[in-house]
């Protein structure tokens, strides 16, 4: 063998390799179980990674403008939209539900298109207000189930794997010193591949927990962000609306 030949052989791909091909099939079942569970926690992560990070960038452009307007519904009237923001979508929702409102109490909701139409032409009593702001806190819920999506994946991702690859470890450890029990022999070099095998599908189960938590932790920091801004806006847009439409403002 040459030089070349043994470092390459000593690079961590390489004994892995040679782990896997030494290892028992449940051991091989637990690493490609693994290997397509890191396959699925990586798509989300990244996807995940990307949904977040233009919602957070259509978040802070939507309170831009939203907080430049008097009129709470001035974005709605425009058809000015940011669709991949929570809080637009919240908004959008609201001002739906206002506009029903207004036609229980015989105004046409389609006033609420136009750029011009009177606030004080169009009042709610304090039982339409209750139920808007009963529809705003639905829709946030709503909103808050969106952005968890698909996270309990990592969450399990994160958890288990370890315990899945400790399982392996431990059968691969067993069936190694089973073997070495029924050749009758106790070299080191009989019992090595085994272990060496065994200890694998650890190493596995720590490759896919640790990414898997720290995604998750990152992410569930960055979801958190995005529903305490959802409950602040409601409660801004809540207030504008009581403002501008409620009979006793």
């Amino acid at each position: 063998m040459t030089s070349v030949d043994g470092i390459l052989l000593n690079l961590p791909l390489a004994n892995f390799i040679y782990a896997f091909q030494e290892s028992n099939m449940p051991g091989k079942l637990i690493v490609l179980l693994l290997f397509i569970g890191s396959i699925f926690a990586w798509t989300i992560m990244v996807t995940k990674i990307s949904e977040l990070s233009r919602a957070r960038r259509m978040t802070r452009g939507f309170l831009f403008h939203f907080r430049k307007e008097v009129n709470p519904l001035a974005l709605f009237a425009r058809r000015q939209k940011f669709v991949d923001s929570p809080l637009y979508r919240l908004y959008d929702s609201g001002c739906k539900a206002l506009g029903t409102e207004l036609e229980t109490v015989g105004h046409n909701p389609d006033d609420l298109f136009a750029t011009d139409y009177s606030a004080d032409a169009h009042r709610l009593d304090a039982q339409q207000l209750d139920r808007l702001r009963s529809s705003m806190e639905q829709n946030l819920a709503d909103q808050s189930l969106i952005l968890e999506r698909r996270m309990n994946v990592l969450a399990t991702a994160a958890t288990t794997a370890p315990f899945l690859g400790l399982l392996g470890t431990v059968w691969g450890v067993m069936d190694a010193f089973t073997g070495m029990a029924v050749l009758g022999t106790a070299t080191l070099s009989a019992v090595a591949p085994g272990i060496a095998a065994a200890l694998m599908t650890t190493v596995m189960g720590l490759l896919v927990a640790l990414p898997s938590a720290i995604g998750y932790n990152v992410l569930s920091g960055q979801i958190a962000e995005l529903q305490v801004q959802s409950s602040n806006f409601a409660k801004e847009f809540m207030d504008k609306v009581h403002h501008q439409f409620s009979r006793i403002a």
